[in-house]
């Protein structure tokens, strides 16, 4: 292990008129002696406590402390204090901001006339730069981070941390360094925060010594964590705890993607384990599993739904599905009840849903054909969790049946005197290339394939028409010129062709290359009074689907989401399919919610056979599973959040189609290289 670096910043005396904190100090004491205990490797800590911490100080030191930080140490920002929101003055910031407004730190000194809080463009770009280095970055924030609640709605013997803006900190901004572009890189540091941007976070006394109920519920999931936990599993345990204590304050966690720096051991180290596909955890509702309505789970009929604890060593538990919400669901555990203190992986085991049909045909009724679809029925019915049925998937032998979706696999000879399998929708169109079935590991690889496929219809088809929220956000699609963004003087939003596609085509470059389309993708929340979350989804015809376009914002009444922070869209056909006439599909599948969602059971790899490491590592059901982890986006840049669960949901689906045109096709000519 490498060095821990870690700097604590605890703020308790803040000058008047600001009112001050009592438990901020204590937070950072403790935090520091906890996680020295708990250090494997040398641990290198700087405390600023109180008056010490000045912007300017905290500033040198993130520099210098945690600057020394190189590969493979970690360097960990730990602040407990005042947060603030204040207007985004310059104009570049102003269209990525979807709240229109920075998020800050309360300094020591930042009430002072003159004085200037640390904002979050400012804070963020210093840990990229220690991030840049080769450390790994982590930082833990104990403070509010918007100014929309009053403190005549804080408890008595509570205090909540927000400190309101002064007048000056807005008219000196742009000389604060806060003029980073749009569309910087993907952050390269985990971040773990107290709360949502409208919410404020809170301080009560604990056992007689007063400490942030964040920190304290984060400092508890850290000691009960098991070796190897993620920030992602403590963060979930203490989400769950700081909500038994105020239902008005949600913990985040930034980036929410799986396989980033969230997955990461808690201060750095190498994941020995596979990600957890779902995470059990005991909240203010009893327990729960981070999977609901708009994962795929049903609200009408949820008997028969269960999930498996999976952590390695652990005696199977069962855990059943009561209700079904939006964004979670209600579960009561059978037999031996968990640790509460913890979060648990788990795994979908049994699906109330519907599930794919899938129906195995040997036309030519040959003995090795036979013996190939009975070995592919035994890989079935094994490859769910524990070695039991996959339960997205059933066996069906009638041809007719219309209950769900319905895959036909063919199992037929090949060229080469093997046996292939065709993966074959109900339209009888083949849904992938022909893939071998010449044994075990090939059965195997059906099966992963079949798994893959019902997940990514299972996202396609996913809908929620009655919803009061449909048609609140509209989605523009405009294009991108190559000297600039759309404007007022240029081509309007693109419309679908009679097909109720958006065709986009190539142009020429002044080489005479074929030249990908640019667009411009923009969310707008029509509502006047709503602020809702979004998040828009990429399906492609290769059955994979990401978020990286607008990966989970919250939009506030009458502003406008830009995709990759108003970066130009590239829409390309890959290498190996680029030809004249050659031609791709994505669906941009919009998601609207009242409040945030898990979005990692919205990412699935592209289906490619002969990907690296793919034949022959097959692991018993990990493609059986919605691949959930906790609700993600806690950047305090990335947008306003409502303080309720999600409870409202909608989605619509655009498609898109990206055409090489081809001179002998005419109809491929027409209309702009748009």
């Amino acid at each position: 292990m490498g060095t821990v670096y870690a700097l604590f910043v605890g703020i308790d005396d803040y000058p008047a008129p600001q009112r001050g904190l009592r438990g901020a100090v204590n937070d950072v004491e403790a935090a520091a002696a906890l996680l020295g205990a708990l250090a494997r490797g040398p641990f290198e800590p700087r405390l600023l406590r109180n008056g010490e911490a000045t912007t300017d100080g905290v500033v040198a030191a993130l520099r210098d402390h945690l600057g020394a930080a190189g590969p493979g140490d970690t360097a960990l920002f730990w602040f407990s204090g005042h947060g603030t929101d204040f207007e985004a003055v310059l104009p570049l910031h102003r269209r990525t901001e979807a709240t229109g407004r920075y998020q800050a730190l309360v300094c020591a000194d930042s009430p002072r006339e003159g004085g200037r809080p640390l904002a979050d463009k400012e804070l963020g770009g210093l840990l990229e730069e220690v991030a840049a280095r080769g450390a790994h970055v982590a930082a833990v924030l104990d403070c509010c981070f918007s100014g929309g609640a009053t403190r005549a709605s804080v408890p008595a013997g509570v205090i909540a941390r927000y400190a309101p803006p002064a007048t000056w900190w807005q008219a000196p901004a742009a000389q604060r360094g806060l003029t980073g572009a749009a569309g910087t890189s993907t952050a390269r540091h985990v971040l773990l925060a107290a709360g949502r941007l409208d919410e404020l976070s809170y301080e009560r006394d604990f056992d007689g010594v007063p400490h942030g109920v964040f920190t304290y519920a984060l400092l508890a999931a850290v000691r009960a964590a098991g070796p190897g936990a993620t920030y992602r599993d403590v963060l979930a345990a203490a989400h769950c705890a700081v909500q038994t204590e105020r239902a008005d304050q949600h913990p985040v966690l930034f980036p929410p993607a799986p396989g980033g720096p969230a997955d990461r051991p808690f201060l750095g180290g190498t994941v020995a384990r596979t990600r957890a596909p779902h995470l059990l955890r005991h909240g203010p509702h009893g327990w729960e599993v981070d999977c609901g309505r708009v994962h795929g789970l049903s609200a009408h009929d949820p008997d028969g739904t269960e999930f498996t604890v999976t952590a390695p060593g652990a005696s199977p538990r069962v855990v059943r599905v009561r209700a079904v919400h939006a964004d979670r669901a209600e579960v009561d555990p059978v037999g031996p009840e968990p640790d509460r203190r913890r979060a648990h992986p788990v795994a979908l085991s049994a699906l109330a849903l519907p599930p794919t049909r899938v129906r195995i045909e040997t036309p030519d009724g040959s003995a090795a054909a036979r013996a190939a679809a009975a070995l592919l029925r035994e890989v079935l019915a094994s490859a769910g969790p524990g070695g039991g049925p996959a339960p997205l998937l059933r066996l069906t032998d009638d041809p007719a049946s219309a209950a769900g979706h319905l895959l036909r696999v063919v199992v037929s000879p090949d060229r080469d005197g093997g046996l292939k399998a065709g993966v074959v929708r109900r339209d009888g169109s083949a849904a992938v290339p022909p893939l071998p079935l010449d044994g075990r590991e090939d059965a195997r690889r059906v099966a992963d394939c079949l798994h893959h496929l019902t997940r990514w219809h299972q996202l396609f088809t996913l809908d929620n028409p009655s919803s009061p929220l449909k048609d609140l956000v509209r989605v523009e699609i405009l294009p991108w010129t190559y000297d600039g963004p759309w404007s007022s003087d240029r081509p309007g939003p693109l419309l679908p062709d009679g097909s109720g596609e958006i065709v986009c085509r190539y142009g020429h470059a002044p080489t005479g290359r074929p030249r990908e389309p640019w667009l411009s993708i923009r969310l707008h929340n029509r509502s006047a009074t709503r602020t809702l979350w979004c998040v828009l989804l990429n399906l492609t015809d290769s059955h994979a689907a990401h978020t990286d376009l607008y990966p989970g914002h919250f939009i506030g009444p009458g502003r406008t989401g830009f995709a990759l922070d108003d970066r130009p869209v590239a829409l390309s056909v890959p290498a190996h399919r680029a030809r004249p006439g050659a031609e791709v599909r994505d669906w941009l599948k919009l998601i609207v919610s009242e409040g945030e969602l898990n979005t990692s059971p919205f990412h699935l790899p592209p289906w490619n056979l002969d990907a690296a490491g793919d034949r022959g590592a097959h692991r018993p059901g990990a493609h059986t599973v919605l691949r959930l982890t906790p609700p993600g986006r806690g950047d305090r840049d990335l947008g306003e959040a409502r303080p309720q669960a999600p409870g409202q949901w909608t989605t619509r689906t655009i498609p898109l189609r990206t055409v090489i045109p081809d001179g002998n096709r005419p109809e491929q000519q027409a209309g702009s290289p748009f």
